[in-house]
C-alpha cells in the first residue's frame, strides 16, 4: 500500500476522526475501531516517520469518509472496505505500533464498550 488517493489523506482531520468514531461506534463495531485507534495513536507519536504518517491518513481518511467504495451506512457489510483499508495500511506500518499505541487504544475501547476482553491487542497486525 504504498499511497491511497491523496483526496484521502485531505480528508483525514481529528475532529472528523473523533466524530466518526464517536458517533459510529456501534455500527462500525470493536474491530473496526481498534485498527482506527491503532492508526490514530500511531500517527500521534513522535516515533512514526513521515512516509508512515502519510499512509495512515490516507487510511483514516477514508474511514472518515461516509462515501467509499461500500457505503459506511449499508448494513452489516458498510465498514468492511474500511476495516480492509486499514488492516493494509496496518501491516504497512506495523513496526509503529508499539504496545503503547495498543494500550491507547485498548483503554478508549473500555472507555466506549466496557470489558476489552474480546479485544485484545496481538503482534499480528
Amino acid at each position: 500500500m504504498s499511497t491511497l488517493n491523496p483526496t484521502y489523506e485531505k480528508a483525514y482531520s481529528d475532529q472528523r476522526f473523533w466524530r466518526k468514531a464517536t458517533r459510529h461506534a456501534s455500527a462500525a463495531g470493536k474491530q473496526a475501531l481498534e485498527k482506527a485507534l491503532w492508526l490514530y495513536y500511531a500517527v500521534q507519536s513522535p516515533n512514526t516517520p513521515k512516509w508512515a504518517r502519510r499512509v495512515i491518513y490516507g487510511a483514516l481518511g477514508y474511514f472518515v469518509l461516509p462515501l467509499d467504495a461500500i457505503p459506511d451506512l449499508a448494513p452489516l457489510v458498510g465498514y468492511t472496505d474500511d476495516l480492509g483499508v486499514m488492516s493494509a495500511a496496518l501491516a504497512t506500518v506495523a513496526f509503529y505500533i508499539t504496545d503503547d499505541v495498543k494500550q491507547q487504544a485498548a483503554q478508549k475501547l473500555q472507555t466506549w464498550f466496557g470489558s476489552t476482553d474480546t479485544v485484545k491487542p496481538d503482534s499480528d497486525s
